[in-house]
């Protein structure tokens, strides 16, 4: 089954289903099957993995719309971002936070991705996670213009993992950043290290590097804590973000990796295609990928 023409036509529909309230004000809103804690990881039983969303998708919106969108998409995990909660954030206003969270049946499953300059920065990011009450950091220890890993800050990374229990998850960003364009790069530097620091893999980018990310999910698949699910045009920097499926990314085979390799984390879109007005190919990505999980054995 080729990716390009699977289940085509259920995307419309789809994304009719979960357009955003002023596009489609009856469009059904469907409940969470179980209670914020015990949310159903998968649409395909026995997967330990589930979908969420990358808060920097929703990077021109604020909280409220996002969760009410993700609500009528039906997903509900959530990778936070500091625009959506400051990294200054006191406990009253993370549990009003967390009040909006659970008012739409979403879990905030991670942080990040924060940029972690220095050693003060890292103790700011392992603080917040612990005041958030998440296990998960994604971050990039380091600055978008360096070239090279900051050893201090990777030494600094390891000690709070160890001291807190959270584990780090280093977001890639391909031929845009020079610091960690790949998933290589980033296990050459964890490989050695304390087994909670680990990659966020973003598919997308990866492979814009001109790595092929479904081996690279097998290779690395004990350092893969979080994936950011992207679909792009080309294998080089040239490529661009498109919908889930529109794309070169063979998603039924990447599913099937999934499942090989046992990975049990979040697979959340982080859409950057039309980041002003994402809401119709968010839903569209969003169908997608449920009906290729529910159709790929």
């Amino acid at each position: 089954m080729k990716r390009r023409t699977f289940l085509r036509s259920s995307l419309a529909s789809a994304a009719l289903l979960a357009a955003p309230s002023e596009l489609l004000s009856h469009a059904p809103s469907e409940k969470a099957e179980s209670s914020n804690s015990t949310i159903k990881p998968s649409v395909s039983e026995g997967d330990g993995f589930h979908i969420g969303m990358a808060g920097y998708t929703f990077n021109k919106f604020d909280i409220d719309k996002t969760l009410a969108f993700m609500k009528k998409i039906d997903v509900h995990y959530l990778c936070i971002k500091d625009f959506h909660l400051p990294l200054n954030a006191d406990t009253e206003q993370i549990a009003k936070f967390k009040e909006k969270l659970a008012a739409h049946d979403v879990i905030g499953y991670g942080v990040g991705p924060i940029y972690m300059k220095d050693v003060a920065a890292v103790d700011t990011a392992f603080a917040y996670a612990q005041r958030v009450g998440v296990n998960i950091v994604v971050g990039v220890p380091g600055t978008w213009g360096e070239t090279v890993p900051n050893k201090e800050v990777l030494d600094r990374v390891e000690q709070k993992v160890k001291e807190t229990g959270i584990r780090y998850a280093i977001h890639l960003h391909g031929p845009d950043m020079p610091l960690y364009p790949d998933a290589t790069s980033i296990w050459n530097d964890v490989k050695d290290r304390d087994p909670r620091m680990g990659m966020c893999l973003d598919i997308g980018h990866n492979l814009r590097y001109g790595a092929d990310s479904i081996k690279d999910l097998k290779r690395y698949a004990k350092r893969v804590f979080d994936i950011h699910l992207k679909d792009v045009t080309a294998p080089t920097k040239a490529g661009h973000a498109i919908e889930l499926g529109r794309g070169i990314i063979d998603f039924p085979k990447f599913v099937k990796m999934l499942r090989k390799v046992g990975y049990k984390g979040s697979l959340s879109l982080e859409y950057e295609k039309d980041m002003s007005d994402p809401f119709i190919g968010i839903a569209e990505s969003i169908g997608y990928f449920k009906a290729v999980m529910q159709n790929t054995k």
